[in-house]
């Protein structure tokens, strides 16, 4: 499901499941946490393989959860995973980014898109939200206004409308150059600033207020996740 592969002073993180648009089950989450904490290079590419970045958590594993408050956590753990590396994490989007997806993305330093991505937190129609980090992360990408209507309309935004909320950093046709492009700097001096700008010191009391409440939703709607499917 993950596939990790050593690039010219990068390495490339593929999620390859391209067969359901690369949605994460519990195992493929623990996957990619292996491959971001135990890569060394300086900067890591985030990118789904197929016709889309991440459709979020894989609805069939959502569906059979026996511990929602542990599933929400895990995912936290992963975006934290991309958000503590020393590494800058660029995700490279092309296609769809749904729920999870988003706040994968989210975690990343940077979201290099290209004009077909398409970004949606849909969860609210089933009953649930993002809570791999999207209520905590979005507002500081986007601001309050802007994370409230993606996270409570559910409705899908595109490329240019991702860019002026700030929750893209540049469309390009060929995000991957991005990421090239970051290694003619200073391993350290990358490390650095990643850690001085994205210091959140109050962030794990936020994500365990998180992960409560998405239980406590999945406790009342779960039964009917599995007779829906996001778009």
């Amino acid at each position: 499901m993950i596939r990790s592969k050593r690039a010219d002073g990068y390495r490339i993180i593929t999620l390859d499941r391209p067969d359901r648009r690369n949605a994460l089950t519990p195992q493929g989450l623990t996957q990619l946490e292996a491959a971001i904490r135990g890569a060394t290079a300086p900067v890591l590419y985030l990118h789904g393989a197929g016709s889309a970045f991440c459709a979020g958590a894989d609805l069939d594993s959502v569906a059979a959860l026996s511990d929602p408050e542990a599933f929400a956590a895990h995912g936290q753990r992963v975006a934290n995973a991309i958000a503590e590396t020393d590494a800058i994490v660029v995700a490279g989007i092309d296609g769809p980014a749904r729920g999870g997806g988003v706040e994968l993305a989210a975690a990343c330093d940077l979201r290099i898109a290209t004009p077909q991505a398409t970004f949606a937190e849909p969860g609210v129609r089933f009953g649930l939200f993002g809570a791999w980090g999207g209520t905590l992360r979005l507002p500081y990408l986007v601001g309050e206004g802007n994370a409230l209507d993606i996270a409570l309309s559910g409705r899908t935004i595109d490329a240019e409308e991702a860019r002026r909320m700030g929750l893209v950093s540049r469309l390009v046709d060929h995000p991957e150059r991005v990421a090239k492009e970051l290694t003619a700097n200073k391993p350290d001096a990358l490390a650095h600033v990643k850690h001085r700008i994205r210091d959140r010191a109050e962030l794990s009391t936020q994500l365990e207020a998180e992960t409560t409440a998405f239980a406590a939703l999945y406790d009342r709607y779960g039964e009917a996740i599995a007779a829906d499917r996001f778009d």
